[in-house]
């Protein structure tokens, strides 16, 4: 996976809904973080979020889409979100 720029980590790893604890927790990329952070928080456009990650579009994108499916699945089914290293999170997916 070629590296990602993050350059503003998210300051909270574990956000656990009320009545969430005990429940499988979702995973989240700090790349998902921060495209989401540069896009949808900071408002930037794909291009100059990949720019600011060292990145393509298309791998802006992928983020985002991944990033936001996976708050959505945190809000509605009420489960944990643990922020990961990239890395940290493709060796698990890998295992």
């Amino acid at each position: 996976m070629k590296p990602r720029l993050i350059l503003d980590p998210a300051i909270c790893s574990d956000f656990i809904p009320q009545g969430g604890e005990g429940r499988e927790p979702i995973l989240i990329g700090d790349d998902e973080v921060e495209a989401l952070r540069l896009v949808d928080y900071l408002g930037q456009s794909q291009d100059e979020a990949a720019l600011s990650m060292g990145v393509s579009r298309g791998t802006v994108w992928r983020c985002v889409d991944s990033g936001r499916r996976k708050l959505s699945a945190m809000v509605i089914e009420g489960r944990p979100l643990v922020v990961v290293r990239s890395d940290a999170l493709s060796s698990i997916i890998q295992d």
